[in-house]
């Protein structure tokens, strides 16, 4: 991907800089060749140098470009579970996944990991980004996901003859496990999703309090990915399931919605992230009588919401470690709303804006394990900065309105926004 070469700087802004700390006014953002050399007060900054490509950012708010932490690139306007292997053909589902890509990054995502993706289409998805074929986040791929038989993803009626083989790898056993994982290696990935335990979603199948995976196989899956160097996550809602995953090894948990004691001081003595995706399960909750959802599944998200975000509040109350992003692609979550979850967890779970702002950004670089690199706005890191009017920590809801973004920047070349 390429990199602005020269000095660039952003001036007069108030920079938020992803570490959690106070705000600074009138900053100033020095960057060469794509990498930040300078962030700071204005009055510190280096002698401009001639040729150099000024952004005065007066009235607006700096920050690092934000992390979707559970991007779901292949999902469009599902309705049903059907809709996520059915409704299009494979071509067709890699221009969709394309253009969520694009939209990801108008929207002010800088980068995202990948929570599952039809045909390892990510896994390509990234290749093209980072070759400037296209506009995109920067990608951690996962492609398909492991799910054990009968289990969550595997609902399909035996006499449909729809096996979900372009989404999931359905596995019996440890050794099934091993092989699945063996294959997605193979196939490019550098995430392992897994599916432990239920959802909501099929309560008839695998309610959220329902095991999908043993622990052996949960094992087999981590010791298999660790030993190639990948990472391991897993669709964790039952409070076993959690508790099976982090002692198996799993590098994060996506939703760790019904925490007890005993599995939060599991997770913090391991330090593992969790993105808890709760703004689905408002929507489901809000929007599901209108797209039919049954009143069972309904209250289903309904529990879910409300035990996810008492997690939430666990996890961050002991100094855990939460990252912002889920599942959107739903006719009722699209793409193109993923800062809704960042004002919801302001305004329903009750997290300041600074604290879900360093989730939304140092924490999301550390989940896809290149905090080194982006996540925060300071001396070495790339220049991948989100300029807002306005100042967002006093309404967080002026993320969600990408006309307000004045340019979103990776490695100091301006991607979207009105400057571009």
């Amino acid at each position: 991907m390429k990199t602005h070469q020269g000095t660039l700087i952003v001036e007069h802004g108030l920079l938020v800089d992803g570490n959690g700390g106070a705000p600074l006014p009138d900053a100033t953002v020095v960057a060469r060749d794509g990498r930040i050399v300078y962030a700071g007060p204005a009055i510190g900054a280096p002698a401009s140098s001639p040729g150099a490509t000024r952004v005065d950012a007066s009235g607006c708010t700096v920050l690092p470009g934000l992390v979707e932490a559970h991007f779901h690139p292949t999902y469009f306007n599902v309705a049903e579970l059907a809709d996520l292997d059915v409704k299009y053909p494979v071509e067709y589902v890699t221009l969709l996944a394309a253009a969520n890509a694009r939209l990801a990054l108008e929207c002010g995502y800088t980068a995202a990991r990948s929570g599952g993706s039809l045909h390892n289409i990510d896994v390509w998805l990234k290749k093209a980004i980072e070759e400037d074929l296209f506009p995109g986040p920067r990608l951690a791929a996962s492609g398909r996901e492991i799910c054990g038989a009968g289990g969550l993803m595997d609902w399909n009626a035996d006499h449909l003859k729809l096996g979900m083989e372009g989404l999931i790898l359905l596995i019996n056993g440890p050794d099934e496990a091993r092989k699945a994982v063996r294959k997605l290696v193979k196939d490019g990935v550098e995430w392992i999703k897994t599916y432990p335990t239920g959802d909501a979603a099929a309560p008839d199948a695998a309610d959220h309090h329902t095991l999908c995976m043993t622990f052996e196989e949960m094992a087999a899956v981590v010791a298999e990915a660790h030993n190639y160097r990948r990472k391991v996550t897993g669709h964790c809602r039952a409070t076993q399931g959690i508790k099976n995953a982090l002692r198996a090894g799993f590098d994060t948990i996506e939703h760790g919605t019904f925490m007890d004691a005993e599995a939060l001081e599991l997770l913090m003595a391991r330090n593992v992230p969790v993105v808890p995706a709760l703004q689905f399960e408002w929507a489901s909750v809000e929007y599901g009588p209108k797209w039919g959802l049954p009143q069972a599944v309904i209250d289903g998200h309904q529990e879910t919401l409300e035990g996810g975000a008492e997690s939430a509040r666990m996890i961050l109350k002991a100094g855990g470690r939460l990252g912002m992003g889920g599942d959107y692609g739903f006719a009722w979550n699209p793409h193109g709303d993923y800062a809704k979850e960042l004002s919801f967890f302001v305004k329903y779970v009750g997290f300041s804006p600074l604290e879900v702002i360093t989730c939304a950004t140092r924490t999301g670089a550390e989940i896809m394990g290149r905090s080194n690199e982006f996540g925060t706005v300071e001396t070495g890191k790339l220049a991948d900065l989100l300029i807002v009017e306005g100042d967002v920590l006093a309404d967080i809801a002026l993320l969600q309105d990408r006309s307000r973004s004045l340019a979103v920047m990776q490695g100091g070349v301006i991607k979207a926004g009105r400057l571009k």
